[in-house]
C-alpha cells in the first residue's frame, strides 16, 4: 500500500514538472537503438495519474478485501509489480520499451488473474487471456521489426517527426494495421472479447485494477501513437467499424445480464468499443478523456458491487412501462437534437466542422433521447418533463465542457485530424450512425417484443454471449486436455 502511495506521489511530482517546465525525457541508460528513457507530456502524466490513482485505491481496498486470506502477500506483490509495468509503458519514450513493458503488464496480470487456481473457471478465463495476448503480442513484435526496417529507430518523436516523409508507402499501411490489431486485442474486441467476461472468479480488485491502463491500454496506444497512426485512413475505419460493432454487440449482451458484475464486464466491452469508435473517426483527444471518466467510474462501480442491492432498492425507476409511442420517441429525440446543437454552438462546434467528431455529437445525441424517453415514458407529468430538461442540458453542458478542456490540455500532443474523408469514410460513418439509431430504436420498442417468441429465442442467445466465448472455451480445454 505504501508502494503504491510512493507511485502517485511521483505520478502528482511528474505532472508538476510538466507543468512548470513543459515535455521532457529523461535518459536513465543509453543501450543504443533501446536506450531506457522517460517522456513525460500532458498525455502521459494524465495516464500516469490515471494509472497511479486507481492503483492506490485498489490497493487500500485490497487491503481489506484479503484480510486473513494466506495469499494476500503475494496477491500484493503481483499488484505492485503490475501498477510498475502499466506505469513504464504509459511514459515510455520508444517502442521497444513500451513493448516490453506491454508484455511485462500482461504476464503480471495472468498471475493475479490465477490467485485461486484451485477455481475451473478462473484458470480458463486466464488461459484464453493468455492465448489472446500472445497473439497481440506477435502483432506488436511484427509492428516492432517494421518500425526499425522504415525509421530505423524506436523513438516515439523520431517517428513521429519522420511519419509523414513515408506517408502512403505500404509499409506504414503495415505498420499502422498491426497497431490497430494490437489494440483491439488488448481492449477485448470483437471477436478477442470473451475472456473478459469469464475473468470474474478472480478477486474484485482485479476487475477494478484492470481499468487503471490495462483493459484500456489498446486505446493509450492508439493515442499515443496517433501521429503515425493518422497516416493511415484505412486503419482508422477498421478501428472505427470493429469499434462501434462491438460497442453495439457487447450492449446487447449486457442488457440480458442477471450478474451484476457479468453486466459490468460486458459494459466495459462496450465502453472500450465506442473508445475504439472515438479512436477510428479521428477524435484522440475525446478517446483519451474516455478513457479517464470510464476508467474512474467502472472501477468505482465493480469495487461497490457488492452494496448494488441498496443501491437499487433506494433508487427510482420507471414501472409499468409500455413500448414507446412514436411520437414520444420523436419528441425525445427533437429535444436532444435541440439541445445538443444549441449547447454545440456555445461551445463552438459547426456545421463544417469535422463529420467523424459530428458523428460522435450524434451518437451523444441518441443517447440523451434513450434518457429522455426512459424518463417520460412512464408519465408525462410537469415535473418529469422539466426534470428531463434539466439533466439532457446538464449533461451536455458538462460533456462538451470536458471535451474542450481536454482538447486544450493535449494540444501540440495530438495531431489535429481533420482529413478529407472519402467516400469509404462517409459510408463506414453513416453505417455506424444507422446501427446506433437501430438499437435506440429496438431499446425503445423491447416491452413490444418481449412477449414474442422469436425474441425470447434471441434473449437466451444473447444472455449466452451467442456463444462465441463458449466455443472459444471448448477450444482452450480440448488444447489443454490434448
Amino acid at each position: 500500500m505504501h508502494v503504491t502511495r510512493a507511485l502517485f506521489a511521483g505520478a502528482l511530482l511528474a505532472a508538476t514538472a510538466v507543468v512548470v517546465a513543459g515535455p521532457a525525457e529523461l535518459v536513465l541508460a543509453n543501450l543504443g537503438p533501446g536506450k531506457l528513457s522517460l517522456y513525460l507530456d500532458p498525455l502521459s502524466v494524465l495516464m500516469l495519474g490515471l494509472v497511479t490513482f486507481l492503483g492506490m485505491i485498489v490497493s487500500r481496498y485490497s487491503f481489506n478485501y484479503l484480510a486473513g486470506d494466506p495469499g494476500q502477500a503475494r496477491f500484493s506483490r503481483w499488484l505492485v509489480l503490475t501498477l510498475a509495468s502499466v506505469s513504464t509503458l504509459v511514459i515510455s519514450s520508444n517502442l521497444l520499451m513500451f513493448a516490453l513493458a506491454w508484455v511485462a503488464t500482461s504476464l503480471s496480470l495472468h498471475k493475479l488473474l490465477l490467485f485461486y487456481p484451485e477455481r475451473v473457471g478462473a484458470v480458463l478465463a486466464a488461459k484464453k487471456k493468455f492465448i489472446v495476448s500472445r497473439i497481440g503480442d506477435v502483432c506488436l513484435l511484427a509492428a516492432l521489426l517494421l518500425v526499425w526496417q522504415v525509421f530505423g529507430t524506436w523513438d516515439f518523436q523520431a517517428i513521429f517527426a519522420a511519419s509523414t516523409q513515408h506517408q502512403g508507402e505500404p509499409a506504414i499501411s503495415w505498420i499502422c494495421g498491426l497497431l490497430v490489431a494490437v489494440a483491439l486485442i488488448k481492449s477485448a474486441q470483437f471477436p478477442f472479447h470473451s475472456w473478459l467476461p469469464d475473468t470474474l472468479e478472480t478477486p474484485t480488485p482485479v476487475s477494478a485494477l484492470m481499468h487503471a491502463g490495462i483493459i484500456n491500454a489498446g486505446g493509450f496506444l492508439v493515442v499515443r501513437l496517433s501521429p503515425l497512426i493518422a497516416q493511415s485512413p484505412g486503419s482508422l475505419n477498421a478501428l472505427a467499424l470493429v469499434g462501434a460493432f462491438t460497442a453495439l454487440f457487447a450492449s446487447v449482451i449486457m442488457m440480458t445480464q442477471t450478474s451484476i458484475k457479468k453486466s459490468l464486464a460486458w459494459s466495459t466491452v462496450a465502453q472500450m468499443g465506442f473508445m475504439m469508435l472515438q479512436c477510428g473517426l479521428g477524435a484522440f483527444a475525446l478517446a483519451m478523456l474516455h478513457i479517464v471518466a470510464h476508467s474512474l467510474y467502472k472501477a468505482h462501480a465493480f469495487l461497490s458491487s457488492g452494496s448494488i442491492v441498496n443501491i437499487a432498492k433506494s433508487a427510482w425507476v420507471p414501472t409499468g412501462r409500455p413500448a414507446a409511442h412514436p411520437l414520444i420517441v420523436l419528441s425525445s429525440l427533437g429535444v436532444a437534437v435541440a439541445v445538443g446543437c444549441g449547447m454545440g454552438a456555445l461551445f463552438g462546434l459547426q456545421v463544417s466542422s469535422d463529420l467523424g467528431h459530428l458523428m460522435l455529437v450524434a451518437v451523444f445525441v441518441m443517447a440523451l433521447a434513450h434518457m429522455l424517453w426512459t424518463l417520460w415514458s412512464s408519465s408525462m407529468v410537469q415535473k418529469l418533463l422539466l426534470w428531463g430538461l434539466l439533466i439532457t442540458t446538464a449533461a451536455t453542458a458538462v460533456c462538451f465542457g470536458l471535451h474542450s478542456g481536454s482538447e486544450h490540455l493535449l494540444a501540440g500532443v495530438l495531431p489535429e485530424y481533420a482529413p478529407a474523408r472519402s467516400g469509404v469514410e462517409y459510408a463506414v460513418m453513416a453505417v455506424v450512425g444507422l446501427l446506433f439509431l437501430a438499437v435506440l430504436i429496438f431499446q425503445s420498442q423491447l416491452p413490444l417484443w418481449a412477449t414474442r417468441p422469436a425474441f425470447a429465442r434471441f434473449y437466451v442467445h444473447a444472455s449466452n454471449g451467442f456463444y462465441l466465448g463458449t466455443l472459444f472455451g471448448r477450444l482452450v480445454q480440448k488444447k489443454l486436455s490434448a
